[in-house]
């Protein structure tokens, strides 16, 4: 295990600027001759299946080959020390060939516009985003069986490359211990006399792992798309919509503990970054919350800290409870030294009142506002630029905000039929001139935005395009 996290530091490594052509070389040849072939490349397999996410099996496949074939060669004893270089100059002009059978990247045209070694680290750093939803769903125990015992080594090529694109932003260790654990699961209880207990207990065994690479994809989707104070702001969301009676002062800090966790752990290499952190910020939470929500107490009752954590973020929101009128931020301190803290404790009191709005509703007032604190504290009156967007704001905020929340809350409280026909006879009111065929659009417009957008795990990649709040005008 230790020596194939040496990989995963010489494919950071390798990929980096600053390096020269020698020392990549001599890196991959320390780490090809210390983890023998197989083994590099099982791990060049997810590494380039979690970047290129978007690849096909066939692609992936062929530039696996390529690299495993080119450090074969190079790495050999008495190889031409110039033999690495030609080999991975002559690997970039393929990748920058019309027929080229790597995975399909538009920012290719522009790294093959460039020569030598600035052509091999632009291509090197090019990475699809990551996919919005995980397609990867695990067979039945007997159909896993029967592919492996067909063709055990394409049944593991296909696993590490299906496993490791549908969670591309699970940390490496993470994604390399899950996929290890499971390959040996099958390969011990497909040739087991008791097949079916045998299942039984290897996945009983690795379930906190499975459930760290399912959270830890989903954490890091997030930080990915978010950035750490974005990030930090959609946890706060989350945690007052659940527990909309705890403070903001009670929160925010577990809001930035959480951020901290993704930013120090998503791009990690260190074996147990993302376990360890995680489980010490469950440990937080249940500590700070347990006592003042009778919910975050029952899912803090497991002994499994990892259980315990996935059990809080499938909370649903909190009906929303009885508060005073929360108190606007003055302009003075919009634009002071404080103000971005003043406009998030804004729209934490927006949040806990209004459980249902969906995190791309949230995300997207969090934008607006930073961009309203940016044009108006600079403005030459900054108070009437600020008086004038609070007017516009109250007026044109609330039927938005009102319909997103009317949307997701009967979408998380009914079946889905029964949310579907509520909502066809809402759109057939509030559209009297749409025909049939229309109507018919904008139900499966707004039913296809709720099934995706209007959950707690709602990709932000897919939903953050389909949310368009009503903008303010723009200072003059």
């Amino acid at each position: 295990m230790r020596a194939a996290l040496g990989l995963l530091l010489l494919l950071a490594a390798a990929h980096a600027a600053h390096r020269g052509k020698a020392y990549v070389r001599e890196k991959v040849c320390q780490e090809y001759r210390m983890l023998g072939k197989e083994n590099f490349r099982t791990l060049t397999i997810i590494a380039n299946s979690r970047k290129y996410s978007n690849g096909t099996f066939e692609e992936i496949s062929h530039l696996v080959q390529e690299i495993v074939s080119l450090a074969e060669t190079c790495c050999a004893d008495g190889a031409d020390p110039s033999c690495y270089d030609a080999g991975s100059t002559a690997l970039s002009a393929k990748s920058c060939s019309a027929d080229s059978p790597f995975p399909a990247h538009p920012g290719t045209a522009e790294c093959c516009a460039h020569e030598g070694l600035e052509r091999k680290l632009c291509l090197a750093a090019l990475r699809h985003p990551p996919q919005p939803l995980s397609q990867y769903l695990q067979p039945s125990d007997k159909e896993l069986c029967q592919a492996f015992r067909q063709d055990p080594r394409e049944f593991a090529d296909r696993f590490l490359y299906e496993y490791s694109s549908s969670y591309s932003q699970a940390p490496l260790p993470v994604l390399l211990a899950s996929t290890r654990t499971f390959l040996s699961m099958v390969s011990t209880c497909c040739i087991s006399p008791a097949p079916i207990p045998c299942f039984l207990k290897e996945k009983l065994e690795r379930k906190t792992l499975s459930l760290l690479t399912l959270t830890s994809h989903r954490i890091c989707s997030r930080f990915s798309a978010y950035g750490k104070d974005k990030v930090s702001f959609s946890y706060l969301a989350s945690l007052a919509q659940k527990i909309p009676t705890a403070s903001f002062e009670d929160l925010l800090p577990l809001a930035e503990d959480a951020a901290e966790v993704s930013s120090q752990c998503c791009d990690s290499v260190a074996e147990d970054c993302m376990q360890k952190k995680l489980l010490e910020h469950t440990a937080k939470v249940c500590s700070t919350l347990s006592a003042r929500d009778e919910r975050f107490a029952d899912c803090c009752k497991g002994k499994n800290l990892m259980e315990n954590h996935f059990c809080i973020l499938a909370l649903p929101p909190a009906p929303a409870p009885k508060l005073p009128e929360a108190s606007e931020p003055t302009n003075k301190e919009l634009c002071g030294k404080e103000g971005a803290l003043h406009a998030t404790r804004s729209l934490f009191e927006l949040a806990r009142r209004h459980p249902s709005l969906p995190d791309a509703v949230l995300a997207k007032l969090y934008d607006s506002f930073g961009k309203l604190r940016g044009e108006c504290c600079s403005a030459k009156d900054p108070s009437a630029c600020l008086d004038s967007k609070r007017k516009w704001m109250e007026a044109e905020l609330p039927p938005f905000l009102e319909k997103a929340s009317r949307l997701c809350g009967q979408y998380n409280k009914l079946p889905f039929l029964e949310f579907k026909k509520r909502l066809r006879d809402s759109l057939a009111q509030a559209e009297p001139g749409a025909g049939p065929a229309q109507l018919e659009q904008l139900l499966e417009q707004r039913a296809s935005f709720a099934s995706t957008c209007c959950l707690p795990d709602a990709p932000p990649l897919l939903c953050a395009p389909k949310v368009r709040p009503p903008l303010p005008p723009r200072c003059r």
